[in-house]
């Protein structure tokens, strides 16, 4: 990648929130160029990310048959849509102000399999590259019970075949679990960021775990140099993958099903918040995409970042998108959100990402740990400290985003807004992590 120049002192001129951000302060930035049409990039029509329905539905019968745990869900891959009424009260009581209407959580950090939202991009581009190697070598056709990918038969197939992945961990859980259930030789480069529970959970599952001393840009690019040098390789690009993109896009069709089960209004006088937890961009990006393309403008989408890793707020705030890092404005990229570890954001993503989120937001990591304590106590799930990010989205827009809520002619709705804490990880997380995570003071 060429890099260009960066005169910090004439971009904090243009862009004086850097000044905020190289403090490490809770900074609430507004998309400026955030339109309220349904902009459909036609690179990524709504057609694809059907069609990524489809193949998911094509291979439930697999992962019901390879993942017991689906059965009660038919192998679909899916996590709950849960009210908060505790967690929310007890959030009012320590802000002393109200959050106008009701709050959510999308469960994903108890999701099938992999225990965290990268089960579903992650596992769908691993199952597509099965598919089309199947495909291909006529062990399948697509009307067939597609079960008979867990099958011996299929594992030899595929274990002549590769799939590589930088990772800061849940990324690499996901891919490495399910390429090595299928039969893959998988090899997953984690950066330092990297959880050590993570890397051996991986080894137990048979997968090739590459540890790396520097951070995530480190890892992918040197991933992706290895697998071009192996044509039997597939490398899964977190950065770049128009699969991995989809997958999380399926996201936006299942929410709508739920809203619609749970009869929450969506429109004009019921306005959608959601807060994702944002690294590298490829999940909250293909989520907010698709959910984008079903509302509208009548849901508002805010990434969050931590303190030390605002690398989507930084390269959309200034349009460098990966030109930039934070490491460049005097940020470490060292936080306890190590799936937020992220220097350098996805240029992919951040260019679609102009004319679909509201905003991003700065989180500190003492906030995340007590967010995380908090939700234990109060509605007895257990998120990482990652997942909490998505928590302080209600708490920033009351407190900074007054703005954003009087321009988008908001005020008056409020009291009917849904919003929706997306989760990230979790369920994965050993008890002996876990307790250390509850006793942790920052």
């Amino acid at each position: 990648m060429n890099k260009q120049k960066i005169n910090i002192k004439e971009l904090i001129k243009q862009f004086p929130l850097i000044e905020k951000l190289q403090t490490e302060q809770y900074v609430f930035w507004e998309n400026e160029k955030l339109t309220a049409e349904k902009l459909e990039n036609p690179s990524i029509t709504m057609e694809m990310i059907l069609d990524a329905e489809k193949r998911l539905q094509r291979f439930s019968s697999y992962i019901k048959a390879a993942f017991p745990i689906t059965k009660f869900t038919n192998g679909i891959i899916e996590s709950e849509l849960k009210e908060i009424v505790a967690m929310k009260k007890l959030i009012e009581g320590r802000r002393g102000f109200n959050i106008p209407g009701t709050l959510y959580l999308k469960c994903d950090h108890a999701l099938p399999i992999a225990g965290s939202i990268k089960a579903r991009g992650g596992i769908y581009e691993v199952l597509s590259h099965a598919e089309n190697l199947a495909l291909e070598a006529g062990l399948i056709t697509e009307v067939e019970n597609y079960e008979k990918f867990h099958s011996e038969e299929f594992r030899q197939f595929f274990s002549r075949y590769k799939i590589a992945v930088g990772s800061t961990g849940n990324l690499g859980l996901s891919i490495g679990i399910i390429s090595a259930k299928l039969g893959f030789q998988v090899t997953v480069h984690m950066s330092s960021e990297a959880k050590v529970w993570k890397k051996e959970l991986l080894r137990e599952k048979g997968v090739e775990v590459i540890e790396y001393e520097s951070d995530y840009t480190s890892a992918v690019e040197n991933g992706r140099k290895a697998a071009e040098q192996d044509e039997t390789c597939h490398f899964i690009d977190d950065e770049n993958s128009m699969d991995l993109f989809l997958g999380y896009a399926v996201a936006g069709l299942r929410l709508e099903e739920q809203l619609q089960q749970a009869k929450i209004k969506v429109d004009a006088n019921h306005p959608l918040f959601i807060y994702l937890p944002c690294g590298v961009g490829g999940a909250p990006g293909g989520i907010a995409y698709s959910l984008k393309q079903i509302y509208g403008d009548y849901v508002h989408i805010f990434f969050a970042e931590p303190f030390a890793s605002p690398s989507m707020l930084l390269g959309m705030m200034t349009s460098l998108h990966d030109n930039i890092s934070v490491n460049d404005i005097g940020l470490t990229n060292q936080t306890e959100a190590d799936g937020l570890a992220v220097g350098r954001p996805s240029r992919f993503v951040g260019t679609l990402m102009e004319s679909v989120i509201s905003g991003c937001y700065t989180v500190d990591d003492s906030f995340l740990f007590r967010s995380l304590k908090g939700m234990f106590e109060t509605e007895n799930i257990f998120m990482e400290p990652s997942a909490h990010a998505g928590v302080y989205g209600p708490i920033e827009l009351m407190m900074q985003g007054t703005s954003y809520i009087e321009k988008h002619g908001l005020k008056d709705k409020m009291e009917n807004a849904t919003h929706i804490i997306w989760s990230t990880g979790g369920d994965l997380v050993p008890e002996e992590s876990r307790q250390h995570y509850l006793q942790t003071e920052i």
